[in-house]
């Protein structure tokens, strides 16, 4: 994983984000970083108080997230659907640069696995499915079923790139006593 450059925690996704505007830096950081040039000492330590805050709000967001459960099932044993709330779905596109490029041209030519090629479809994936529960979750769900994920490779030689997508149906499920 990215780590900031300013505190060194592993970035999630938000934080890799802001990095690409802000220098590396954590979504955290930046903001002391801007209260830093030219705000006084009162700015600061509410900047910090916020950035704080923020912090805790996305870790909150985070789990809450993490307990949508995703699944490939249209039908889920001992757990009744209780609302359907539609379809949801996302793309994430994703370069696989010059270097990733000539690696796997070069393990494709005498085989074996590119573990370059396997980081950026996990990557991928995993940042398709956190995007598709944010979906489902601003639309009120704490499901999604009947996912598909696709992959398809765009552009070829040093210009590949992999748009993964995933969509699903947002519900509201709750499981049955014995379960």
């Amino acid at each position: 994983m990215v780590e900031c450059k300013g505190c060194g925690k592993e970035m999630g996704f938000a934080d890799r984000q802001n990095a690409k505007s802000y220098a590396g830096n954590c979504v955290s950081c930046t903001s002391v970083s801007r209260a830093n040039q030219g705000l006084d000492e009162v700015a600061i330590a509410t900047s910090k108080r916020q950035a704080a805050a923020d912090e805790k709000e996305n870790a909150q967001l985070l789990r809450q997230l993490e307990a949508i459960l995703v699944t490939t099932a249209h039908t889920l044993q001992g757990i009744e659907v209780t609302k359907y709330l539609g379809f949801v779905s996302t793309e994430c596109a994703y370069g696989m640069n010059m270097f990733k490029d000539m690696f796997a041209n070069v393990r494709n030519l005498v085989g074996g696995r590119s573990a370059a090629v396997e980081d950026t479809m996990r990557d991928s994936r995993e940042t398709v499915l956190l995007e598709l529960k944010r979906e489902a979750y601003a639309k009120g769900a704490n499901a999604v079923i009947a996912v598909d994920l696709d992959y398809t490779q765009l552009g070829a030689g040093g210009n590949m790139m992999v748009l993964v997508t995933a969509s699903g149906t947002a519900v509201v499920i709750e499981a049955d006593e014995g379960v």
